[in-house]
């Protein structure tokens, strides 16, 4: 059982997906911090599931496999959503998608690598990307229920910009590592 734990957190990630899609169809500031929570616990179970799988020596093929997954399926979830509700629009929308096509991009990319067995270990950089997003997101979560102190949508916006920024540094360091083994 203590092998599942890290994996059943992973698990949650991907679960709780259609709750917060759902959040999107309520009406009124609640729903925008039901969004938030939602977003918040499934950023901190990332955090746990790596923290114990390591710790506790347990880590597993699933759990590889299906951590980036989930991570990969609730930012692009999170982004698809904010972009269809106008919570990103203008030009903050190019962010999102240069986030999202880097993740389609490096996915594949370590796909392709993992069957020639060469590694493509995550770098210092792509976790401050993987920061930066969430952070943007958790405050475009928020949005304008945030308390009239907290410019939270300009500060997502300005993560996202960041984000958005870091994301494309972080592709080119992985397919230009990943261009050397590729026919």
């Amino acid at each position: 059982m203590k092998k599942q734990i890290p994996n059943l957190l992973t698990l949650s990630r991907i679960i709780v997906i259609p709750a917060l899609v759902a959040s999107f169809y309520i009406e009124g500031p609640a729903a925008n911090w039901v969004g938030f929570t939602l977003f918040a616990l499934a950023g901190v179970t990332d955090f746990f599931d790596g923290y114990l799988a390591r710790s506790m020596n347990v880590a597993s093929r699933l759990g590889r496999f299906l951590d980036p997954i989930a991570d990969k399926l609730l930012i692009a979830a999170a982004l698809m959503m904010m972009v269809a509700f106008g919570r990103i629009s203008g030009l903050s929308v190019l962010p999102a998608v240069i986030i999202m096509c880097r993740e389609i991009l490096v996915s594949g990319l370590r796909e392709h690598l993992a069957e020639l067995k060469v590694p493509l270990p995550v770098t210092v950089l792509a976790k401050w990307k993987t920061t930066a997003q969430i952070l943007a997101l958790g405050f475009l979560l928020v949005g304008d229920a945030s308390p009239d102190l907290i410019p939270s949508i300009l500060i997502g916006d300005v993560l996202l910009w960041i984000a958005g920024l870091v994301t494309v540094q972080t592709g080119y360091i992985y397919l230009r590592t990943g261009l050397k083994h590729l026919d």
